[in-house]
């Protein structure tokens, strides 16, 4: 592997009831957002916060321009500290959405229904491969420096790593089982890492009436 700093936390969820929205959800969102807002946080200083610049830096070296696709986080801090509000998509998304904006991981999540969460490869692009990402209207051909997530049994790509996952295997409403994953990349240590994970746990259990199996390790 070309980025041998990339390590990835991952967990899995079954029994899951995910909805549209949730009352006790949005008064977590509330407090969350006022704390994400706290301190000196400027939209100018935002992009040189230690996490969001080891993002940044991984993007441009994976052909991501990151003054046009943002790192998760960095995304969702700049949405608020602009006056906006984190949209409601279902109550897993918008649960670890929370743990992106406190602890500036970039996380993805799958419906475990639709790959097999065994199967799956850290590994670059081929050029000439296309995906199709969630809310995309046609899929786009990747060039060669990208990295991706595999379904090896499908061989359906299912993300392309650390900031855009796959239309087919996306999170929904119908979800009952879900696979997250804390992206790691160069100049990001455990620490983060194991606190999204563990916060992911306790969220999406409080909402989503989860049980959860944390694993992780490099790719």
């Amino acid at each position: 592997m070309e980025f041998p700093g990339l390590r990835v936390l991952e967990l899995e969820l079954t029994g899951l009831t995910v909805g549209k929205t949730d009352a006790g959800l949005e008064a977590l969102k509330t407090k969350v957002t006022e704390e994400a807002k706290g301190g000196t946080r400027n939209l100018e200083a935002v992009k040189d916060e230690p996490i969001f610049r080891a993002y940044r830096d991984f993007f441009w070296k994976v052909g991501v321009d990151p003054t046009k696709t943002r790192p998760a986080g960095e995304a969702l801090i700049r949405r608020i500290l602009s006056g906006k509000q984190i949209p409601i998509v279902n109550t897993l998304v918008d649960a670890y959405n929370l743990v992106s904006l406190k602890t500036s991981i970039a996380i993805a999540a799958f419906d475990s229904g639709q790959l097999r969460p065994d199967a799956l490869k850290l590994r670059k692009a081929r050029p000439g491969e296309r995906f199709l990402g969630i809310g995309m209207a046609q899929s786009i051909v990747l060039e060669g420096p990208e990295v991706v997530i595999e379904d090896e049994d499908s061989q359906d790509l299912v993300a392309v790593y650390p900031y855009r996952n796959a239309e087919k295997s996306k999170v929904t409403e119908s979800t009952k089982e879900a696979l997250l994953i804390m992206c790691g990349v160069p100049g990001i240590d455990d620490a983060p890492l194991e606190k999204a994970r563990d916060l992911c746990k306790q969220f999406i259990s409080d909402f989503c009436t989860a049980t959860g199996n944390p694993s992780g390790g490099s790719p």
